[in-house]
């Protein structure tokens, strides 16, 4: 066999056990009854969990805490699952910046409790791109 097919199969081996090893990292995205169930059968893997955030008329976000000047590493806040089930968020990091522009939020993390404890936040702003009603008149 030539040096350069052992190569080529070593390339291959290594490009499987990469994939492999991140597939068993990807989770799925789930509501906070399906994210409080499997904390009860003792999953202890993070999940992936969509909502919105709770917005009074004037779009003042409602249950958020965030102190910097108390602790600059506790942020807590309540967020709304797709089947309009509310839990109470903690977060052991700054609070993300632009997170009161959000329109979708990601939690990453796992139920402790009544809390959904996260380790990380993805939040989806609205785009500076949206498209505009352009009208345009031609007068004849």
């Amino acid at each position: 066999m030539k040096k350069s097919h052992l190569f080529g199969i070593v390339v291959i081996a290594i490009a499987i056990g990469i994939i492999t090893s991140t597939a068993g990292d990807a989770s799925s995205y789930v509501t906070f009854r399906e994210a409080t169930t499997m904390a009860r059968g003792g999953s202890n893997t993070e999940i992936h969990v969509v909502g919105t955030l709770q917005k009074d008329p004037a779009g003042k976000i409602l249950g958020m805490d965030y102190r910097p000047q108390v602790d600059p590493n506790y942020f807590t806040f309540v967020m709304v699952d797709k089947n309009n089930e509310t839990r109470q968020v903690v977060y052991s990091k700054p609070k993300p910046q632009d997170f009161d522009r959000s329109e979708q939020v990601v939690v990453i993390g796992s139920v402790q409790g009544d809390r959904f404890v996260a380790s990380s936040i993805l939040l989806k702003c609205p785009s500076k791109y949206q498209d505009k009603e352009i009208n345009i008149s031609m007068n004849d």
